[in-house]
């Protein structure tokens, strides 16, 4: 396993294992704490259009904080998978809005497009993050690819339990570094 793509295997698996091991009750009230910490952060509350991710898995848990958003009177947009397009932006009003699409994960019925140059902040899901702000995703890419055509000086923030930190990932060319990594202990910002 010592090569970056077998660890990265590894790693995904271990990771992705103990963030399933996660009663309902601990994901609800570690996702709840970590959403209250984004609501108080500066780049959320200056953000017209968020990205969010619609979670899956034992992921951070977003629909109520992308009700709550709508409700305040942000732009909110989810990723929804198109063969050949990769990665979209799509802006919903309402969680109403989203049905199980690609990978079984909900995605928006609509097509409304948003230009990435149009995003204020970024939230991205990953199995793991590391303390240079790197992500292990689950290896199709799709954010890799997606999150280059932001403009300059977007934040991205990933979004994980503490238990997702890891020292280090393999990092290759591609990957995207974040900005900030958010848990339910606070902000962890990579310069």
């Amino acid at each position: 396993m010592a090569d970056g793509n077998g660890l990265k295997k590894k790693l995904r698996y271990d990771y992705l294992e103990k963030r399933l091991s996660l009663s309902e009750k601990e994901v609800m009230e570690k996702s709840e704490k970590i959403m209250s910490h984004l609501f108080e952060l500066e780049d959320f509350k200056k953000a017209g259009l968020v990205m969010f991710y619609v979670d899956c898995r034992n992921e951070v848990m977003t629909k109520k904080a992308i009700e709550k958003a709508l409700a305040m009177g942000k732009r909110v947009a989810v990723p929804k998978t198109v063969k050949g397009e990769g990665l979209l932006a799509i802006e919903i009003k309402s969680t109403d809005e989203l049905a199980c699409g690609t990978f079984g994960i909900l995605e928006p019925v609509n097509n409304s497009i948003v230009n990435p140059f149009e995003i204020d902040l970024v939230l991205v899901p990953g199995i793991a993050f590391d303390r240079r702000g790197y992500r292990l995703g689950y290896g199709a890419g799709y954010y890799d690819m997606f999150l280059p055509r932001l403009r300059k000086g977007v934040k991205k923030i990933g979004l994980a339990f503490e238990m997702q930190l890891a020292d280090c990932i393999p990092a290759e060319a591609h990957d995207v570094r974040m900005d900030a990594v958010l848990t339910e202990k606070g902000l962890y910002v990579f310069s």
